[in-house]
């Protein structure tokens, strides 16, 4: 069994401990245009590789920066960096990059448990998604900046939660460009848990912890099967590739 210290990590854009069985992944900023440097982009991706390569760590618990891109500033962001007809390479590959996170988080070999709080934007929230088991506190709220950008959420919105909540509800949800609460966003089943925010760390280990009870191959079989003929794959090329053609001038 190897020794679980060398998942202590400190990185400018995470960090990593080994709590017990549970191994915790905090981003100190969330991943946008960092993901396309790089030595950010490989420490991330080879930290998920070491944790799926460790047989004694039974469940990863992924939280989100404190502090992320609201809506507001997506859309500034997005208007100076994207629209503006300045260079696009950089940023299709961060959203090229995002989705590889999101792959590796989908198919990773390990219970995913995700914790969030505050506001959170679509691009963000797919990471949750493709997580196994979502826990957010009471001040969450989930913004769409793309309605007023007019332009097609990247990251896998679609594909999940039309899986979640069926085409109908998505439709709904992403055409409103309303706002969601935490409560809203359980009782619609996209977070499986809400809970003061003075309680969340705590209780997300303690969810953690839950998950890491119970039989390996029993859970990992459940996830494979729940994800079996899923071509999360396929569809984000599709979206790229729709993504790239509704956003370049003419």
């Amino acid at each position: 069994m190897k020794n679980l210290a060398d998942l202590s990590m400190e990185h400018s854009l995470f960090s990593g401990e080994a709590v017990g069985e549970i191994c915790v992944l905090t981003f100190k900023e969330m991943p946008l245009l960092h993901v396309t440097e790089l030595e950010s982009k490989e420490a991330l991706f080879d930290y998920l590789e070491l944790v799926s390569c460790r047989d004694n760590v039974k469940a990863l618990l992924i939280k989100s920066a404190p502090v992320k891109m609201e809506r507001n500033e997506y859309i500034e962001f997005y208007q100076k960096k994207i629209a503006s007809g300045a260079d696009r390479l950089p940023y299709e590959r961060m959203f090229n990059a995002i989705n590889q996170f999101i792959l590796k988080l989908a198919g990773l070999n390990k219970m995913v448990i995700h914790v969030d709080r505050g506001n959170v934007i679509l691009l963000y929230m797919n990471i949750s998604l493709a997580c196994d088991y979502r826990i957010v506190a009471d001040n969450t709220v989930y913004q769409n900046p793309n309605i007023e950008l007019g332009v097609v959420p990247t990251g896998g919105s679609i594909f999940f939660l039309s899986k979640l909540l069926g085409s109908v509800i998505t439709s709904r949800m992403l055409l409103s460009g309303e706002d969601v609460t935490a409560v809203q966003a359980q009782e619609l089943g996209i977070v499986d848990k809400v809970v003061p925010l003075e309680d969340l760390d705590q209780l997300a280990l303690e969810t953690a912890r839950s998950y890491a009870r119970l039989p390996s191959d029993y859970c990992l079989g459940i996830k494979k099967l729940l994800s079996f003929n899923n071509e999360l794959s396929d569809y984000l090329d599709y979206e790229n590739k729709l993504f790239r053609k509704l956003t370049r001038p003419c």
